[in-house]
């Protein structure tokens, strides 16, 4: 089961100021069948992500997720705090593998408010750590947000 604390209503550009956090989403453990079930839906079917005789193999200890499947949890992340249509921009960078068993928790902070294109919009910092405090992924976001009037 998935937590985090997702408003129950509409996010307005007036109520976000700059350094507000995002509500923390924690995704339960990466389990074996998520990965074989993601490559699946994405058809990534690199067998590094479902195969633990590769991934020993090649050195990295065994199977590793997928870093798509990593920002897809920060995806998340965003679209439960501002809503699944106001995202105009998400990128990340990978900064660490993923093994089956960690728990991952995406947090972000809004660092910007500005108007653009006729938009008001935030900008903000998001990241995901495991259960030790190891980034996964690190990476930036706009989101164009309703205003109140």
């Amino acid at each position: 089961m998935t937590t985090n604390t997702q408003a129950s209503h509409k996010l307005y550009y007036d109520d976000v100021q700059v350094g507000n956090e995002l509500p923390k989403l924690v995704k339960p453990p990466v389990t074996h069948l998520q990965l074989v079930r993601y490559a699946g839906a994405s058809g990534d079917f690199n067998p590094l992500h479902t195969d633990p005789t590769v991934g020993e193999t090649i050195g990295t200890g065994g199977i590793i997720a997928h870093g798509m499947l990593i920002m897809g949890f920060v995806g998340q992340l965003l679209s439960d705090y501002a809503g699944p249509s106001t995202l105009r921009k998400f990128g990340v960078r990978f900064k660490g593998m993923t093994r089956i068993g960690d728990v991952i928790t995406c947090t972000g902070t809004v660092t910007e408010k500005y108007e653009a294109d006729g938009e008001a919009r935030i900008a903000g910092k998001v990241q995901a750590v495991d259960q030790n405090g190891d980034v996964k992924v690190v990476g930036t976001f706009i989101a164009a947000l309703p205003r109140r009037s």
